[in-house]
């Protein structure tokens, strides 16, 4: 990487490395607020060298400090302007709440001069056990028609399927209007679709998945690049300790009742439930169920020690929360972002309800496949003369496919 680039340039600036590049006063300017951006002000970035303010605003990126890049986004400096604003979408597209620019007042268009159309709504779908949704945008063309995007997303692999097509601005919106009436999705702005969407083309290049066609096409027509960084959310606050006592509330959602840890762990678990039902030591039920529950906490535990599947779940925590809020549940949005915010930096203690409960719910599955396989053996035992034709079939698994207005199966 070149060192005028603006995160190893901060790494000199902060190491003390000498840039004979750039003046020396202009360098030892740009060290002191690198070191403190905190106290960092526009009138003291605004004079430094093109570069050297893009440190500082690194600086602020790095440390999730919107103050700075929000003050220098207005800035007479245009190069030092624009850096602002593209330090602004990085910090607001890893979860840091960023003010909104105020809108200067613009001189009265010429009466001949046709109005921009208003940007149309999106919509998202839930999140699934696998952290996969769905996201439906639309681009009004010159033409008076709508540019639909529809793409199935994953925060494993990316984009994992997308799909560019014509419609109508009427079919468009009743598209969506029978999308949102099935349930499990919700209206969101197209610019927070856009976010969501690059985050995902960013997921893409960290985990090596192929674009599928369009992705580049999709994103360029929607204003946005991969995110190059992984999402970051803020740091805890003190009432995060009340709400994640209430993790578990989560799993009782219609959304999040079928989660379900992945399927490594839940063959672990099964593994260590199998080891205790068949202990050759005499238990009585209290302490078989005392060592069940103590497995359960030992797999949680083993698998949300490593930071990649703490930040996973949070990230998707955090997206439930925003789907929450928009369904007027504020209270399990609350719980949620608490979570979120404790698992991703790592808090331990008390440890999450959310996670105990997702591996419990194995346990419970298991108590009632076992209690189900109990009642067919009595019901094979039957008194004599009972037609076993006359015994209820068993009910079909429902199907959990759904589809989107145009097609696209959503998650």
């Amino acid at each position: 990487m070149s060192p005028t680039e603006p995160r190893p340039l901060l790494d000199a600036l902060r190491a003390g490395t000498p840039l004979p590049a750039f003046p020396a006063d202009a360098v030892e300017s740009a060290r002191a607020l690198a070191r403190d951006v905190r106290a960092a002000t526009p009138a003291a970035v605004e004079p430094l060298p093109e570069a050297l303010a893009a440190a500082v605003l690194e600086a602020a990126v790095l440390e999730g400090l919107p103050a700075l890049p929000e003050a220098l986004s207005a800035s007479s400096v245009k190069p030092l302007a624009k850096a602002a604003k593209k330090a602004l979408y990085r910090l607001r597209s890893r979860g840091v709440a960023v003010a909104e620019a105020p809108r200067p007042s613009a001189p009265e268009a010429p009466r001949a001069a046709a109005p921009a159309p208003d940007a149309l709504p999106a919509m998202a779908s839930t999140i699934t056990n696998a952290g996969e949704r769905a996201l439906v945008m639309g681009r009004v063309l010159r033409g008076g028609g709508v540019e639909m995007v529809q793409a199935l997303v994953s925060d494993v692999e990316g984009v994992m399927e997308l799909r560019v097509g014509e419609k109508s601005r009427g079919n468009f919106r009743r598209l969506l209007k029978e999308g949102l009436a099935q349930g499990g999705t919700v209206e969101v702005p197209q610019h927070e679709a856009a976010l969501l969407l690059a985050e995902a083309a960013g997921t893409n290049l960290r985990a090596r998945t192929p674009f599928p066609p369009d992705l580049d096409l999709a994103l360029r027509h929607f204003g946005v690049q991969p995110q190059t960084e992984p999402t970051a959310l803020p740091p805890p606050e003190p009432e995060d300790v009340r709400r994640v006592l209430e993790g578990d509330l989560l799993h009782a959602t219609p959304e999040m009742a079928s989660w379900l840890p992945p399927e490594p762990e839940v063959k672990r678990l099964l593994q260590k439930l199998d080891e205790v039902m068949h202990s050759p030591l005499a238990l009585s039920d209290v302490q078989r169920q005392e060592q069940l529950q103590a497995a359960v906490r030992t797999v949680a535990r083993d698998f949300f020690a490593t930071p990649e599947a703490r930040q996973r779940y949070a990230l998707r925590l955090w997206r439930m929360a925003d789907f929450f809020e928009r369904t007027t549940r504020p209270h399990e949005a609350e719980v949620a972002r608490g979570e979120a915010r404790r698992l991703f930096h790592g808090a331990e203690e008390p440890f999450s309800r959310f996670v105990e409960r997702l591996f419990e719910k194995v346990l419970a599955l298991v108590a009632a496949a076992g209690a189900r396989a109990e009642a067919q053996g009595a019901a094979t035992t039957q008194p004599p003369g009972t037609n076993p034709k006359e015994a209820p079939a068993a009910a079909p698994a429902p199907s959990l496919e759904r589809r989107s207005p145009g097609g696209l199966i959503l998650p």
